[in-house]
């Protein structure tokens, strides 16, 4: 089992990817804790993806010359935090990129919404479709247009002063799923004002990628990946 992680947290605006950041690496796979502002991949012309900054992690630290691989089998929102899984070879690619698709990979997340009474475990079953216009995902009927089953069950850890931390885990993975379906609820995440937080929250939103459990693409061996929660939740958590 791989187990791994640091206290410390990368920033929206760094400049390189240190080792004090990879939470688990060998030689098929590189996992990352990513900070808040920062695209998994496709930046903008001014600013550097996670992938990229992982491609020159590798490149220095083995002194590789030309193009690095990386394969990109997992994806968080700009503005989540947490666990990213890159493959450093076809291979791993390939197998993870399936294990993705037929749900043989187990992802946790951990949210603060402002306090709130919910039940302690709760299973929300939507469907879901992006909307252009808006640019956001929305809440639909299982008969509109492009509509995707989203199914996630949440459970209360714990109630602070000013937020309930919840523990998610998704059975389906859609885009922004946690985001839309909380906010539908009642109860959007904290610091996402575009899916209706009017809570102010330093850097992205309180949403975390906090385990990730998946078998080994080519050692065939289960692995556990945990990321430390951002420093910006302490405040919070009391």
């Amino acid at each position: 089992m791989g187990e791994g992680g640091s206290n410390c947290l990368i920033t929206s605006s760094m400049s390189t990817l240190k080792p004090q950041h990879v939470l688990y690496e060998d030689n098929h796979l590189l996992v990352v804790n990513k900070p808040a502002g920062v695209v998994t991949q496709g930046a903008a012309s001014d600013q550097t993806s996670l992938v990229e900054l992982a491609k020159q992690y590798l490149k220095q630290k083995y002194n590789k010359p030309g193009n690095v691989y990386l394969g990109v089998v997992s994806r968080l929102d700009k503005l989540t935090t947490g666990i990213i899984v890159l493959a450093r070879t076809s291979k791993a690619a390939a197998r993870l990129t399936q294990a993705f698709k037929e749900r043989n990979v187990a992802k946790s997340y951990q949210a603060l919404i402002d306090k709130t009474e919910l039940p302690n475990s709760l299973t929300l079953k939507d469907h879901i479709r992006k909307n252009d216009a808006a640019r956001r995902m929305e809440i639909c009927s299982p008969q509109a247009t492009n509509a995707q089953q989203a199914i996630l069950h949440l459970h209360q850890l714990n109630q602070f002063t000013q937020a309930t931390h919840l523990e998610i885990a998704l059975e389906t993975g859609r885009k922004h799923q946690i985001r839309v379906q909380l906010a539908n609820y009642g109860c959007p995440i904290i610091g996402d004002r575009k899916y209706g937080s009017n809570t102010p929250f330093k850097n992205g939103i309180a949403l975390h990628s906090a385990r990730l459990e998946l078998v080994h693409p080519t050692q065939k061996e289960p692995m556990a990946f945990d990321a430390p929660l951002p420093a910006e939740w302490n405040r919070w958590l009391s």
